[in-house]
């Protein structure tokens, strides 16, 4: 699918009005709306299928309490959007973590209220699957009770690769060792053209869906994602959605989709426009409607800000991720924005929702119903490792959008 392809016949809002009734939409019509939908009609399209999704409880959205563990920075993938990663031979930026360390930060999640964490990092080039079961199988035996939602097809295309086994088997034995679920790492965008053009050294973004395919199969689903903002099409936007999806009609595997945007800092791609706050809305509305064998749309106030993240609860998203306890990845690239417990908590109920902390597969462990029990616990707070802080000017964007 291109952008040059004749839409002019597509009635917007026709097709607006069947998305939000919950009729299934073409990836034409989807760019369509993407592209041409008035952006609050579009909205609230997105939101009259989220309330029909979850008719009971459209009043209520979610957020975990996690700590993404960054095992290593060593990487032979070299991604030209990412700050994060040092190449094998460069030993005074390479590093990483000892087993004790990994474990002590384990502790420290279990203490802090966390229920998730996401063990991620390089593609080191010693690291196959007995590496893996040796860390899942010891954190589970440390702390059961802790859900491992980790990696993504690329790590397991590597680890197969480094162990000489096929990815079935390096599923089969990682999930074994303790992996609960695969986090949707590695997927960037799909469409081959922006895919080279960012990570030319990674899987197709064919080969990475169908290892996500494979573990849907053999009981291991995930979540799936979109690295926005790094030169690709909007057409290329939508064609990422339809491979996710034509995916998702065959395995029912993928529990979320969380598109978040590109940081622009200490890294290789350059002249690169990140993607807009109104591009950002735009496609967590469209996700809602075009994913409608998707669970779950997650806004990511990590790299958008908390009031963006807030912002996409009106525009599809049921749920704004992690209070992570700790992330380096994206901090490493720019991303500045930080939030303890109270503070998203605070940020969904003033955006006319209930909060309720959620665990990985979504079930309401704690709900807030009541602002008098709120929790008053700021050992919650963010860890995240970089010192920057973000500021409390509102973005420029959020002051046009209240003026429309």
């Amino acid at each position: 699918m291109t952008e040059k392809a004749d839409l002019t016949s597509i009635d917007v809002t026709a097709v607006l009005d069947r998305a939000a009734a919950g009729g299934r939409i073409t990836p034409q019509e989807a760019l369509v709306l993407y592209r041409d939908a008035p952006l609050h009609a579009l909205g609230a399209a997105a939101d009259a299928v989220r309330r029909r999704k979850y008719a009971g409880t459209e009043h209520i959205a979610t957020y975990i309490i996690e700590r993404n563990i960054n095992y290593t920075n060593v990487c032979v993938t070299a991604c030209k959007f990412c700050a994060f990663y040092a190449a094998p031979k460069d030993k005074d930026k390479g590093w990483t973590r000892d087993l004790d360390d990994i474990l002590r930060r384990c502790a420290e999640t279990v203490e802090l209220g966390g229920t998730q964490i996401m063990f991620q990092g390089g593609h080191h080039p010693d690291y196959g699957v007995e590496y893996y079961e040796k860390h899942f199988a010891a954190i589970k035996k440390e702390f059961p009770q802790l859900v491992i939602h980790s990696l993504g097809a690329s790590e397991v295309e590597h680890m197969a690769r480094i162990s000489g086994v096929s990815v079935e088997e390096a599923i089969t034995r990682i999930h074994a060792a303790g992996l609960d679920s695969f986090a949707g790492a590695g997927a960037e965008l799909l469409p081959e053209r922006p895919r080279k053009a960012i990570a030319p050294l990674k899987e197709s973004g064919e080969r990475w869906l169908e290892i996500m395919e494979i573990a849907h199969r053999l009981g291991v689903e995930s979540t799936s994602t979109m690295l926005m903002g790094t030169g690709e099409t909007n057409a290329e936007r939508i064609e990422h959605l339809r491979m996710i999806r034509e995916v998702q009609d065959r395995t029912g595997g993928f529990r979320a989709f969380i598109p978040y945007t590109y940081q622009p800092e200490n890294n290789h791609l350059k002249g690169r426009t990140q993607a807009t706050l109104f591009e950002y809305l735009r496609m967590i509305a469209i996700a809602r409607l075009f994913l409608d064998n998707v669970q779950h749309i997650q806004g990511s106030w990590l790299t958008t800000g908390k009031e963006v993240g807030q912002l996409s609860l009106h525009y599809g998203a049921d749920d704004l991720g992690s209070i992570m306890l700790e992330e380096n990845v994206v901090s490493s690239a720019g991303a500045r924005h930080r939030s303890n417990r109270m503070e998203i908590i605070d940020l969904i109920r003033k955006a006319g929702r209930v909060p309720a902390q959620r665990s990985t597969t979504y079930e309401h462990l704690v709900v807030h119903d009541d602002p008098a029990n709120d929790p008053v616990d700021e050992r919650v707070m963010s860890h995240i490792s970089s010192t920057a802080i973000e500021g409390g000017t509102a973005h420029p964007e959020l002051k046009l959008l209240a003026s429309n």
